[in-house]
């Protein structure tokens, strides 16, 4: 491959221009070459504002286009699975949002098909490429083994006739913000829980607009994640990590750039730490340039989503409710 690597976006979604536009603009081994929406007049008024050479009628279009190496899959979480299939066929590599689909069964059809097609996919949990993870991960060892872990993200959306609460798209607030919670919970723990319990206030039938879930892990460690759209707990974006040397807590695991603190207690004493970093989104898109130029770390692999669906749906399957994407 010569010169940038050369990025689609499967829809004008509202993420694209944070997620993948703007950071794209200082990192030098990508450019976004097309957009391709369902309405042409849609694309080609996003494809304007943001300096998009190529617009496509559609998704296929697009994907059919040899002049793209790769593309940003920011559709509505039930239609994750369907078009990095299709991209997958189509021989392009994905950058793709979370959570990567509707559920585990359709996560582990796309892990077979890129570990099939040799192409990578790599699922859009931006807070873990940031050094704040990392820092985050070399002190877990001095902290013991984990005891508890707690995270938790809230924040309030009342559009209720935003996506996130349409249960044909696979919405939901555990599918939002509780697929990070799961994530980040799992990522702490460096081990996959089990469910013990989960409750779900339900905004209208199949769509939880708040869940809360307690986990038990090998060994004996517990956990519980907290994740919302719409309930008391206004704004929260906390992890917390118990362990038998010490304890650690982050104040905004999530978007750690604009401002963040992480917090470690150990032999008694405790301390504060800021780790610098750049926005999460550009430190993801060089990982994910990295990854399909020359096989760099995908911290996020489809093999990963894989965990992360299976413990949505098992959280699913605790509060009553069917996972995503079935029982419609």
């Amino acid at each position: 491959m010569s010169g940038p690597l050369r990025i689609g976006i499967l829809g004008a979604a509202r993420i694209a221009p944070a997620a993948l536009v703007r950071p794209a603009r200082s990192v030098a081994a990508v450019t976004v070459a097309a957009v391709a929406a369902r309405g042409s007049t849609k694309a080609e008024k996003f494809a304007a504002k943001h300096g998009i050479g190529t617009v496509h009628a559609g998704y296929g279009d697009l994907l059919a286009d040899p002049r793209i190496d790769a593309v940003y899959n920011p559709l509505p979480n039930g239609l994750h699975a369907e078009w990095t299939l299709a991209a997958l066929a189509a021989g392009k590599h994905v950058l793709c949002e979370k959570p990567l689909t509707a559920n585990a069964e359709e996560a582990r059809a796309v892990a077979e098909a890129a570990a099939t097609a040799g192409l990578v996919v790599m699922e859009a949990f931006h807070y873990r490429y940031h050094p704040l993870l990392a820092r985050t991960l070399e002190l877990l060892p001095e902290l013991g083994a984990p005891q508890h872990i707690e995270t938790a993200l809230c924040f309030p959306l009342p559009r209720f006739g935003d996506i996130r609460y349409d249960l044909s798209l696979a919405g939901g607030a555990m599918m939002d913000a509780g697929s990070y919670t799961v994530h980040a919970l799992r990522t702490l723990a460096r081990a996959e829980p089990e469910v013990t319990a989960a409750t779900a206030t339900l905004r209208k039938p199949g769509i939880d607009r708040l869940m809360v879930a307690d986990y038990r892990f090998p060994g004996g460690a517990t956990g519980r994640t907290t994740a919302s759209l719409w309930s008391r707990h206004v704004l929260s974006l906390s992890a917390r990590y118990t362990g038998t040397e010490g304890s650690l807590k982050i104040f905004n695991y999530l978007i750690p750039s604009l401002y963040h603190r992480l917090t470690v207690t150990r032999g008694g004493r405790t301390t504060h730490e800021r780790v610098p970093g750049e926005l999460t989104y550009r430190h993801q898109l060089r990982a994910f340039a990295a990854a399909v130029r020359d096989g760099g770390p995908n911290l996020t692999p489809p093999e990963d989503s894989v965990a992360n669906m299976a413990v949505i749906d098992a959280v699913y399957r605790a509060a009553g409710l069917d996972p995503r994407g079935q029982g419609l």
